[in-house]
Protein backbone atom coordinates (compact mmCIF):
# COMPACT_ATOMS: atom_id res chain seq x y z
CA UNK A 1 0.00 0.00 0.00
CA UNK A 2 1.19 3.57 -0.98
CA UNK A 3 0.33 6.79 0.52
CA UNK A 4 -2.49 7.05 -1.97
CA UNK A 5 -4.54 4.07 -1.62
CA UNK A 6 -3.98 4.58 2.21
CA UNK A 7 -5.73 7.81 1.35
CA UNK A 8 -8.48 5.99 -0.67
CA UNK A 9 -9.12 3.68 2.25
CA UNK A 10 -9.01 6.71 4.81
CA UNK A 11 -11.61 8.46 2.86
CA UNK A 12 -13.97 5.48 2.40
CA UNK A 13 -13.84 3.86 5.91
CA UNK A 14 -14.39 7.95 6.89
CA UNK A 15 -16.80 8.83 4.78
CA UNK A 16 -14.86 11.82 3.54
CA UNK A 17 -13.44 13.25 0.54
CA UNK A 18 -10.13 12.12 -1.23
CA UNK A 19 -8.87 15.52 -0.57
CA UNK A 20 -10.09 16.26 3.25
CA UNK A 21 -8.28 12.20 3.77
CA UNK A 22 -5.24 14.01 2.44
CA UNK A 23 -5.10 16.26 4.45
CA UNK A 24 -5.59 14.83 7.10
CA UNK A 25 -2.82 12.26 6.40
CA UNK A 26 -0.42 15.05 5.49
CA UNK A 27 -1.03 16.82 8.93
CA UNK A 28 -0.62 13.96 11.22
CA UNK A 29 2.89 13.18 9.55
CA UNK A 30 3.95 16.67 9.92
CA UNK A 31 2.83 16.30 13.46
CA UNK A 32 5.06 13.51 14.09
CA UNK A 33 7.75 14.98 12.26
CA UNK A 34 7.44 18.34 14.53
CA UNK A 35 7.29 15.96 17.55
CA UNK A 36 10.54 13.83 16.39
CA UNK A 37 12.30 16.38 15.22
CA UNK A 38 11.82 18.40 18.80
CA UNK A 39 13.20 15.14 20.68
CA UNK A 40 10.13 14.45 21.67
CA UNK A 41 8.38 10.60 21.92
CA UNK A 42 4.65 10.18 20.48
CA UNK A 43 2.64 7.12 21.85
CA UNK A 44 -0.36 5.74 19.73
CA UNK A 45 -1.99 3.17 22.34
CA UNK A 46 -2.43 0.06 20.47
CA UNK A 47 -0.76 0.84 17.23
CA UNK A 48 3.08 1.68 18.63
CA UNK A 49 5.41 4.64 19.49
CA UNK A 50 7.88 6.78 17.66
CA UNK A 51 10.88 7.54 19.27
CA UNK A 52 14.50 9.74 18.44
CA UNK A 53 17.52 7.64 19.91
CA UNK A 54 21.22 8.99 19.06
CA UNK A 55 23.53 6.71 17.52
CA UNK A 56 27.22 6.77 17.96
CA UNK A 57 30.46 7.72 15.69
CA UNK A 58 31.30 4.58 14.68
CA UNK A 59 33.95 2.76 12.09
CA UNK A 60 32.93 0.80 9.36
CA UNK A 61 34.23 -0.84 6.51
CA UNK A 62 34.05 -0.12 2.74
CA UNK A 63 32.57 -3.86 1.13
CA UNK A 64 34.06 -2.87 -2.29
CA UNK A 65 37.80 -1.69 -1.00
CA UNK A 66 37.81 -3.06 2.71
CA UNK A 67 39.17 0.94 3.36
CA UNK A 68 38.18 1.65 7.15
CA UNK A 69 35.32 4.55 7.15
CA UNK A 70 34.31 6.97 9.81
CA UNK A 71 30.58 6.42 10.04
CA UNK A 72 29.54 10.13 11.65
CA UNK A 73 27.12 9.64 14.40
CA UNK A 74 23.69 10.75 13.96
CA UNK A 75 19.83 10.68 15.23
CA UNK A 76 17.47 7.39 13.92
CA UNK A 77 13.75 7.01 14.68
CA UNK A 78 13.03 4.17 16.20
CA UNK A 79 9.46 2.73 16.33
CA UNK A 80 7.81 -0.15 18.47
CA UNK A 81 4.89 -2.00 17.76
CA UNK A 82 1.93 -1.98 20.23
CA UNK A 83 0.03 -4.63 21.51
CA UNK A 84 -3.21 -4.60 19.14
CA UNK A 85 -0.90 -4.36 16.33
CA UNK A 86 1.47 -7.46 17.14
CA UNK A 87 -1.90 -9.36 17.49
CA UNK A 88 -3.24 -8.29 14.54
CA UNK A 89 -0.30 -9.33 12.20
CA UNK A 90 -0.30 -12.45 14.05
Amino acid sequence: MNKSDLIDAMAADAGISKAAAGKALDSMMGSIKSTLKGGGKLSLVGFGSFSVSARAARDGRNPQTGATIKIPARNVVKFKAGSELKGAVN
